[in-house]
């Protein structure tokens, strides 16, 4: 199972890489009430790669982490207090904005509304990178792959 573990830690690196530069690109775009054809795509792209982060952590990564631990996986909540009592995070709350933000992104279709999903995204991820990394170091320094 630490194969796998490894696979999906590579894939979490090379999401967050993606998204790192996707982030970088949209910070300098900024919010504003309108943007151009070519921005709108930027911030698409940004909001994409935000929601694929988050389900290779949440869905893969913490899941597989709890395997490597003989932990039985359970339930979505079960991996994330797991993931809190491990201290990958800083609290339940904190991850359920970011998967929220996820589900947010996957229906958002009025312009105001994408504009409001733009700006949290910029916000939550800097946190996601933060919580990728800190993974990347339990998985090294915990788990020992």
């Amino acid at each position: 199972m630490t194969e796998v573990l490894k696979e999906n830690q590579l894939a979490m690196n090379s999401a967050i890489q993606w998204l790192e530069r996707s982030y970088n690109l949209c910070s300098k775009i900024g919010i504003k009430a309108d943007y151009t054809d070519e921005e709108y795509d930027t911030f698409e792209t940004l909001t994409s790669r935000y929601a694929r982060a988050i389900d290779l952590i949440v869905r893969k990564v913490l899941r597989t982490i709890d395997i490597v631990e003989f932990e039985h996986p359970g339930t979505l909540i079960d991996i994330v207090n797991r993931a809190e009592r491990r201290g990958l995070i800083d609290s339940v709350e904190s991850l359920r904005e970011m998967t929220d933000l996820r589900n947010e992104i996957s229906h958002d279709y009025i312009k105001a509304e994408l504009i409001e999903t733009f700006e949290e995204t910029l916000k939550q991820t800097l946190k996601v990178i933060e919580l990728a990394k800190g993974i990347e170091k339990y998985i090294k320094c915990v788990i020992k792959i």
